[in-house]
């Protein structure tokens, strides 16, 4: 008998019917003589429809009642799930976090897991009886209902794994792994069976949306192995995406695959004086509005005079725009210039830490299509570059066939 947390995010259980079928997968499993904690997300769109009613009814809601707003669609969830499966035959209860419970500090819409209490849950196990969990929040010191940040289930999954010792945290949703690259842009993108979590974290950071990367962290902190299934195949068809600790053979991989984002936007404080704590006194008020900063470049000219360009996600665009603005003057900067139609693609490999000319084969490629790269952000097993985004789609492809990622095996630099 094996333990497994199997988690549904919200296109899985979106309609009565993805319900049935969700239900149909878990009592597969416990007939197999498994037992199962599921978590599952709210209803695809469901958590958009609550948002939405909170801020037409006060366009500024306190983050406290939007926690108590948003966990509401994983009520429905688990009940619904825990439902279908009583009816299929199968013992279910549904818990919510605060039932579990899952502790988190007090942060509101982002808060932090501190710990879990899974003896109900054991309970449950030992009587047979499938719990089935929501995911997304739990409850602090004050006894307040708390969530994690939108697409947070997974971490609520992995989170329960490590706490009641699962032998593999199951992640079921709309793909059926993690691809090299998005099979959208990439036609003959390939399905990974294997990734190392420290590039599987790289990816999700820079913007592939397969996995919550909050839920990465527990992996490689508690070593519970994280598969990524697809809940619309029939039960036992595919193996997924194996996302585990780092192994020596992963090193021979150069890149594992590739990531991109739309939605950045790119900021210049031209004419800044070329003097210590500049950047601090332009930066500073960004991040006190709660703006996130990626990527930064300071160029220094002649007459002791640096431009810093920094990029931020589009929805913070105008804002930070208008805080340079208002700061301009202050700084000392002779204007502010900005392009909201940037997007930035990311290369990820574990083999980047032991093999040259990785960067130089990106670029190649760039430049065999013409494409101008306007930023580069490296670190050990990443290499980003900005460029225009009407660019964006035919950069990934040149860089993905650039690295052999396409087939049926991995490419090394051999």
């Amino acid at each position: 008998m094996a333990l497994f947390v199997q988690k549904f995010g919200g296109t899985s259980v979106g309609t009565v019917g993805r319900i049935r079928e969700v239900a149909k997968r878990v009592a597969a499993s416990v007939a197999g003589g498994d037992q199962v904690v599921v978590v599952v997300s709210a209803m695809s769109g469901e958590t958009n429809r609550l948002e939405k009613l909170g801020f037409h009814v006060a366009p500024r809601p306190t983050p406290r009642e939007m926690d108590v707003l948003l966990a509401a669609g994983e009520q429905v969830s688990v009940a619904l799930v825990a439902m279908a499966l009583i009816d299929l035959g199968r013992p279910a209860r549904s818990w919510l976090g605060t039932q579990v419970a899952i502790r988190t500090d007090a942060t509101h819409m982002k808060a932090r897991i501190a710990g879990i209490d899974v003896a109900g849950l054991r309970g449950d196990l030992d009587a047979g009886v499938t719990p089935v969990v929501a995911g997304f929040q739990g409850v602090n010191e004050a006894g307040d209902i708390t969530t994690f940040g939108r697409g947070a289930s997974d971490t609520t999954a992995i989170a329960l794994a490590a706490a009641i010792g699962a032998a593999e945290c199951q992640i079921y949703t709309d793909v059926d792994g993690v691809y090299t690259a998005d099979p959208r842009i990439v036609p003959d993108a390939r399905r990974l069976d294997a990734i190392c979590v420290d590039e599987m974290l790289e990816l999700a950071s820079l913007g592939s949306k397969v996995l919550h990367a909050r839920s990465l962290e527990f992996v490689g902190r508690y070593g519970v192995p994280m598969r990524v299934l697809s809940s619309f195949q029939d039960v036992g068809a595919g193996t997924g995406t194996l996302i585990k600790k780092e192994e020596s053979a992963m090193e021979d991989i150069l890149v594992s695959g590739l990531a991109h984002q739309r939605d950045e936007a790119k900021l210049t404080v031209i004419g800044i004086p070329d003097v210590p704590g500049m950047a601090s006194r332009i930066l500073g008020p960004i991040g006190a509005a709660s703006i996130e900063v990626d990527m930064i470049v300071q160029n220094t000219s002649a007459d002791g005079l640096a431009d810093l360009t920094f990029t931020v996600s589009r929805a913070d665009y105008e804002r930070a725009k208008e805080i340079l603005t208002d700061i301009r003057g202050a700084v000392g900067a002779r204007r502010i210039e900005g392009d909201d139609r940037i997007a930035k693609v990311s290369a990820v490999g574990l083999g980047m830490r032991s093999h040259a000319g990785v960067a130089t084969r990106m670029f190649d490629a760039l430049a065999a299509e013409n494409i101008n790269i306007q930023m580069i952000s490296t670190s050990e097993i990443k290499i980003s570059v900005v460029v225009e985004e009407r660019c964006l789609d035919q950069a990934v492809r040149a860089i993905h066939a650039a690295f052999g990622l396409q087939g049926t095996s991995a490419i090394d630099d051999s």
